[in-house]
C-alpha cells in the first residue's frame, strides 16, 4: 500500500516539476508574433485580370457594340502566407447571368491555396458582357500574386 502511494506521489511530483520547467514566451513576444502573422494575412493581393469574348458558332451577327463584364462583388481569396513570389492564375467563364462558371487553375499556388481561390472565385458576381446590348458569356482570367 505504501509502495503504491509512494509511486503515485513520485509520478505527481515529476509531472509537476516538468510542467513548471516549461517556459512560455513573454506576453510581449507573443503579441509581436501575432502582429506579424496578422500583417502577413492582411497583405493585399495584386490582381491582373483580362476578359475576352467566347466565340459562338451558332451566332451569325457581328457585335458592333461590345462591352466587357463589370465586377460587382469580387472579394480577395485567402492565400496562406508562403513564399513572396507565389502566383495563382485562374481562368473562368462569366455566364450571361453574371455568375462564374467552370473556374480552372492555370498556375498552382499549392493545394490549400488553390482550393481557397476556387471557392472564392465561384462566389464572384459580374454584370455580364454584352453584344449589341444582349448579355453574353465571356472568358475571364485573373492572376493573384503576393506583393
Amino acid at each position: 500500500m505504501h509502495r503504491c502511494l509512494w509511486l503515485g506521489l513520485l509520478i505527481i511530483t515529476t509531472c509537476a516539476s516538468s510542467i513548471a520547467s516549461v517556459e512560455l514566451p513573454a506576453p510581449s513576444l507573443r503579441r509581436a508574433v501575432l502582429s506579424e502573422r496578422e500583417r502577413q494575412l492582411r497583405e493585399s493581393l495584386k490582381r491582373a485580370a483580362e476578359y475576352s469574348d467566347l466565340p459562338h458558332l451558332s451566332t451569325r451577327s457581328r457585335c458592333e457594340d461590345t462591352r466587357p463584364p463589370q465586377a460587382l462583388t469580387t472579394p480577395d481569396p485567402f492565400l496562406i502566407p508562403g513564399e513572396a513570389g507565389m502566383r495563382v492564375k485562374v481562368s473562368f467563364i462569366i455566364g450571361a447571368d453574371g455568375r462564374v462558371r467552370a473556374p480552372l487553375i492555370l498556375q498552382s499556388g499549392g493545394p490549400a491555396g488553390d482550393r481557397n481561390v476556387l471557392q472564392t472565385v465561384r462566389t464572384w458576381r459580374y454584370r455580364p458582357a454584352t453584344c449589341n446590348g444582349v448579355p453574353t458569356e465571356a472568358e475571364g482570367r485573373i492572376e493573384f500574386s503576393r506583393r
